[in-house]
Formats: structure tokens, C-alpha cells, sequence
């Protein structure tokens, strides 16, 4: 569903994607891991045309969305939930949920579908209540289902459980698994939590200095030794 093929990219001098090949199939989640400054969140952000690529490709289902900007990825299908979910603190938590039609292809507002307050059954008693005001966890939550009203065909998750309390870290593990059971998207997960990423991954992707040096089956992972490659 989402391939990158020989991406490069520069912050000035310094060569921090160096020819990275992806590919995150639909009906499951592929975990991309690495420690902190490796380059997995500038990838994700060239991914979404948030950073401009030296060169390499990106296709999403076929399609070549290289030269697109942002909001025609989005439109095309995919969805981005940043690391710091950089909700919309003065809009109420409805108005958030709201926003995520905007990115639509069609761009259609409609009612909030059920299936987002099955997932989150907590944001449908905060409808009122401004996005400013929800716990880390609960922002979390939201931003999610911000992401979900689009109907993506690939669903990119930056570091969901940072920051986060236990308990909702394991609501969020079973909203993800849901998704990735139902096949209709790709789930492109970064993660650090090496336990939460091995009890989803499909697939897995480990990054080391801007290059990805590892990769197999998410049944694979401990027989990888991926925990231990990754306090190298």
C-alpha cells in the first residue's frame, strides 16, 4: 500500500536518510524502531510531504505521490498522528474529531461514526470539552480518531504511547489491533515501547543512523534479537 524506494534526505550538510527502501502492506502493522535521533520521525515526515526528499520515490497504492503536497497525501489516503498529537487545544474535542473531514478526498463533513466512540468510548463524554483540557492519554485518543474519520488507507502513528499512562496505553494496543484485523489499511507504527510494538507487529523495520539495518517478521522479533540491536 506504501513504498519508498532509495529516499534520501539532507538537513543542510548532514545526509540523515540515507537510501531507504519501505514497504507497509495493508491488513497489518509494520513497526519501524530505532533509537531516539536515527531519523524515523523525518522519515515519516517525508512520507507525508512535511520535509522535502533529495531524491528516491514514494508511491501510495500504485500511485506516484512524490511531487504531492501534504494535504494531497492526505486526501489520497493517508493519515498522520504526530508525535505530540498536536490536537487543537481551544477547539472542543468534537471540533477536533470534525477537523479530520477536512482532509477527505471529498472533503464531506458528516456525523462522527459510531465505530470512533466504540473505539473511544471516553471522548464521546467529552464532546463539550475543549481539547486543551484532556490528559495526555485522552489527547492521544483523540488524535487517533481524528485520524480514523478520514478513512485512510494507511494509518501513520508516531510514538502513540509517549508520555502516556498504562491503562490507556493498553486501550490504544486494542484499538490498533482492531484496526489491523479488519485489513483495510496499513499501519505504519513508531515506537520505541519495545514490548507494545512486538504484541502488534506484522512486520518490523529497525533504523540506525538514517539507514534501515534490520528487518523481518514481527513473529520473528525476540528470535531477531531486535531488543537487544536496539541498546546497541
Amino acid at each position: 500500500m506504501l513504498v519508498a524506494k532509495g529516499l534520501n534526505q539532507f538537513y543542510g550538510g548532514s545526509h540523515t536518510l540515507r537510501d531507504v527502501n519501505l514497504h507497509v502492506p495493508t491488513g497489518g502493522v509494520t513497526a519501524l524502531l530505532g533509537r531516539n535521533g536515527v531519523g524515523k520521525t523525518t522519515l515519516l515526515k517525508c512520507l507525508m510531504g512535511l520535509l522535502p526528499i533529495r531524491s528516491g520515490s514514494i508511491e501510495l497504492d500504485g500511485a506516484d505521490i512524490t511531487r504531492m503536497l501534504p494535504y494531497q497525501r492526505a486526501a489520497r489516503g493517508i493519515a498522520y498522528v504526530p508525535q505530540g498529537r498536536e490536537i487543537f487545544a481551544r477547539l472542543s474535542v468534537e471540533e477536533n474529531i470534525l477537523t479530520g473531514f477536512a482532509a477527505r478526498k471529498d472533503g464531506a463533513r458528516s456525523e462522527i461514526p459510531a465505530t470512533i466512540f466504540e473505539m473511544f468510548p471516553v471522548l464521546k463524554q467529552m464532546l463539550n470539552r475543549r481539547g486543551g483540557d484532556l490528559s495526555g492519554g485522552q489527547q492521544q485518543q483523540l488524535a487517533i480518531a481524528r485520524a480514523l474519520v478520514m478513512q485512510p488507507k494507511v494509518l501513520i502513528l508516531d510514538e502513540p504511547t509517549e508520555g502516556i499512562q498504562p491503562s490507556i496505553i493498553k486501550d490504544i494496543e486494542r484499538v490498533i489491533r482492531t484496526l489491523a484485523e479488519r485489513g483495510e489499511m496499513a499501519i505504519l507504527l513508531v515506537e520505541q515501547y519495545y514490548d507494545f510494538a512486538s504484541a502488534l507487529a506484522q512486520n518490523y523495520v529497525v533504523m540506525r543512523r538514517g539507514e534501515i539495518v534490520k528487518s523481518g517478521s514481527g513473529d520473528a522479533m525476540e528470535q531477531d534479537g531486535v531488543r537487544g540491536f536496539l541498546a546497541l
